[in-house]
């Protein structure tokens, strides 16, 4: 069987630089009678509450990519601009689910993270540039995040000592990613899915134009003010972010990792049905990400927006528009939403920035490891939540953060986003799983868009 899988390149590890080819029919059928892929693991049976169980990475990465700094500049949008903007959620969607799931497809044929394919493929240097800038992406993150999920709990805890909160947040995420086992600590990210679903509630409570919402949803506003670049590039940026594409390939080899794959050998290469629940997976999380997206837009416009503030500065002022919902308690449900999603999404940033790093440089990295076996990896996790702490004592806004934390994202997702679709779309490294003509061109479309929004960002900075 070795040999024949060397033959058909299955099974090898190619340090000559060569892409595994996807396995054939009888390579597959050979496999699930080894046990090696388990039908009713692969299979779609078993109604909705399988259906459930197979929402893996996905959906996961769909929610964290509604974290703090997601809310706050979506936010930020429907109280600047009312329903001007709300059109990105609907033209974004097929741009991020598609680049997702190269990422995603990457890691089922290849068996190796994102860092590793473009340190395989091109230049190191080049990966040490991606590495460093997704390093102060996270980073800026991470410190916003914490930031805004400090404030939000000053709105629970009114006289609650800032920096205590940041420190106490911090270090509680910090053990949580350490400390729980990957396959638990997956169950329970799934769950924090829920946590920003109150936007959906509010939006389906209040009195909202449908027909604006629909004519704005679908129709591109753009004034090309200085302002409203920068928050397109914020948008764009907190959407298809950096620290996702690592993440996702990253957690499709842990799943592999959780089925006992535990080698690249054994990692190589996928296969159709492999390949169409990842993609239901993806779109999935995508879809609710993106919906989440346009309501959070949505009841600010009708709320905020309406009501004469247009310029959120504090986390009251964002908790404002959950009042025709919760009333009173909306300052509550919104400190649930920001920390619920601030939960999902630090030790996310930190892990892909962890990942990254660990596969530049050759380091033993996974969730699945213990800290014993992974220094290097959870020292990278340490240092980057560390500097995150340490970045709320240089007294900047909060709120205000967070925005910018999406706009540096917004800056720095082209430069990598041009690695993944050149990955994705070569015959040699993808074999039969390349990139499709559309697929490969909503790719391209969606880095020329970041790189035109990124660079407008620069020269409007300046």
């Amino acid at each position: 069987m070795e040999k024949e899988n060397e033959r058909s390149g299955v099974g090898m590890f190619f340090d000559d630089g060569l892409a595994p080819r996807p396995p054939s029919s009888e390579d597959l059928t050979k496999e699930f009678s080894d046990g090696a892929i388990s039908p009713q693991k692969k299979s779609f049976s078993g109604g909705a509450k399988e259906y459930l169980k197979k929402l893996g990475p996905g959906v996961i990465t769909g929610a964290a990519d509604d974290d703090p700094a997601g809310i706050a500049t979506y936010s930020q949008a429907g109280a600047q601009y009312g329903t001007s903007l709300i059109w990105l959620s609907a033209w974004v969607y097929p741009l991020v689910a598609t680049i997702q799931e190269m990422c995603a497809r990457i890691a089922l044929v290849t068996g190796r993270g994102l860092a590793s394919n473009i340190k395989r493929n091109y230049p190191r240097k080049i990966l040490y540039v991606c590495t460093i800038l997704l390093f102060f992406a996270n980073t800026l993150n991470i410190g916003a995040d914490l930031g805004a999920m400090s404030k939000a709990i000053q709105l629970v805890v009114p006289g609650a000592p800032f920096i205590f909160l940041v420190i106490f947040v911090g270090i509680a995420g910090l053990i949580l990613e350490i400390l729980v086992p990957y396959r638990k600590y997956s169950k329970y990210l799934k769950w924090l899915v829920l946590a920003v679903f109150s936007y959906i509630l509010t939006g389906l409570i209040i009195h909202m134009d449908w027909s604006v919402l629909l004519h704005d949803g679908l129709i591109p506003h753009i004034t090309f003010s200085k302002t409203q670049i920068l928050l397109i590039t914020g948008i764009l940026g907190t959407t298809i972010s950096p620290y996702l594409f690592f993440w996702q390939t990253s957690q499709e080899i842990e799943e592999d990792i959780s089925q006992g794959k535990t080698t690249i050998r054994s990692r190589l290469g996928t296969n159709p049905t492999e390949v169409k629940q990842m993609r239901i997976d993806i779109w999935v999380g995508m879809f609710l990400s993106n919906l989440v997206m346009f309501f959070i837009i949505a009841v600010c416009a009708n709320t905020l927006f309406k009501n004469g503030i247009t310029n959120i500065n504090t986390a009251a002022d964002a908790a404002r528009a959950l009042a025709p919902l919760a009333g009173s308690w909306a300052e509550l449900l919104f400190a649930v939403g920001i920390i619920g999603t601030g939960l999902l999404a630090i030790p996310i940033l930190a892990g892909s920035t962890a990942y990254a790093i660990s596969e530049s440089f050759g380091w033993k990295e996974g969730l699945y490891r213990k800290y014993k076996s992974a220094h290097a990896f959870y020292g990278v996790i340490i240092v980057s939540i560390i500097i995150g702490i340490l970045l709320n004592f240089i007294g900047i806004n909060p709120i205000k953060a967070l925005i910018y934390s999406a706009i540096a994202n917004g800056i720095v997702a082209p430069v990598i986003l041009i690695f993944i679709v050149g990955i994705s779309s070569s015959k040699k490294i993808m074999g039969e799983y390349k990139n499709k003509p559309i697929t490969k061109a909503l790719g391209w479309i969606a880095t020329a868009l970041m790189g035109v929004t990124a660079l407008a960002a620069i020269y409007s900075l300046f």
